[in-house]
């Protein structure tokens, strides 16, 4: 299987890795929709959300309550939107929850700059 996120998983891929533990890896998107994308991937691979089981479901959500108040306070935002796609909006097709504080805003930053921004606030 040729699954970009699975090799950014075992690390085969450079990554900006915000977090990581045994079960996700939480990293800046390299075509951010805006200042602060992040996505949280199970290490393993699953395609939609009816095939992850429950219980990484759950922790990726509980990975991103830990994120969010950081990536708000990193980027001085005050808005932030949680996204599963999965099918045909599927770009990827490997699960991964999009983290976008305050969609709405164009990037304006490089991601080097905010990887930097949210580092210094974890």
């Amino acid at each position: 299987m040729d699954c970009i996120f699975c090799e950014i998983a075992k690390k085969n891929i450079p990554s900006k890795c915000i977090y990581e533990d045994e079960i996700i890896t939480a990293i800046m998107d390299i075509k951010p929709i805006c200042d602060g994308h992040i996505m949280i991937i199970p290490k393993d691979h699953y395609e939609t959300v009816f095939d992850v089981p429950k219980d990484i479901l759950n922790h990726m959500y509980d990975v991103a309550q830990k994120l969010t108040p950081v990536l708000m306070k990193a980027l001085n935002e005050d808005g932030m939107t949680f996204s599963i796609n999965y099918g045909s909006m599927q770009e990827i097709k490997h699960l991964h929850l999009h983290l976008l504080p305050n969609f709405k805003k164009s990037p304006l930053k490089t991601i080097d700059e905010v990887y930097d921004s949210i580092m210094e606030n974890m």
